[in-house]
């Protein structure tokens, strides 16, 4: 089963980029979702290359966001998709059967659909408003991902759900209690100087709510 803590990558520069990325694999983060807006295809490439090749240095599972035919180029682990990107059908088409396709959801509906195409898990919020995300689909909250994973269960969807968006230590809790697989966050663990202790929390708090 798929980690439950994912680190969607934040920075302006390959530079930023690669410092926090790099942090966050140091500080014991197995999973990275890289997500570098509005750059020039040569930089977002260099960066992939550099991240791929950390993640690999660290055993991590490696996603792109978005941009699925760069994950194709440097053979990524995976790819993870939006609302308005690529049919995650035509994705699992290009990418063939043995690399993690994760799609965006905002609704139960989102949900069925993607299930239906062949992903692999479910990125579904926003939690709460965040800042970190342009054109932001409506916020969920907790009564909301109970109801959608309620859903799911209905209807025996078992694909493993992460919620993103504006998610701090104290939602952990509560959030795992809904039946989630785990958290996908950036600035949660970007602006943190305790990078080590703040991941170990999460993991504890992940682990130690598992859903039988």
């Amino acid at each position: 089963m798929y980690n439950k803590l994912q680190y969607i990558s934040q920075g302006n520069t390959i530079e930023e980029q690669l410092y926090n990325i790099h942090h966050a694999l140091d500080a014991g983060c197995d999973w990275i979702q890289m997500r570098f807006k509005n750059q020039t295809a040569k930089n977002t490439f260099a960066l992939a290359e550099a991240v791929k090749f950390l993640c690999e240095e660290y055993l991590a599972n490696f996603i792109v966001n978005d941009n699925l035919y760069l994950a194709q180029q440097i053979a990524a682990d995976g790819v993870h998709l939006g609302l308005t990107d690529m049919n995650i059908a035509e994705a699992r088409a290009i990418l063939g059967n043995t690399k993690i396709i994760g799609g965006t959801a905002n609704t139960f509906e989102d949900v069925e659909n993607h299930v239906k195409n062949g992903c692999d898990y479910i990125g579904l919020g926003p939690f709460r408003f965040t800042s970190t995300k342009e054109k932001l689909s409506p916020i969920l909250g907790l009564s909301s991902y109970y109801t959608i994973l309620q859903k799911m269960k209905d209807h025996k969807i078992k694909t493993p759900v992460y919620a993103i968006g504006g998610i701090t230590l104290n939602d952990i809790n509560p959030i795992m209690e809904t039946g989630i697989h785990g958290i996908a966050v950036s600035g949660m663990i970007t602006k943190s100087d305790q990078k080590e202790k703040l991941i170990q929390q999460l993991n504890e708090k992940l682990y130690a709510n598992v859903i039988v």
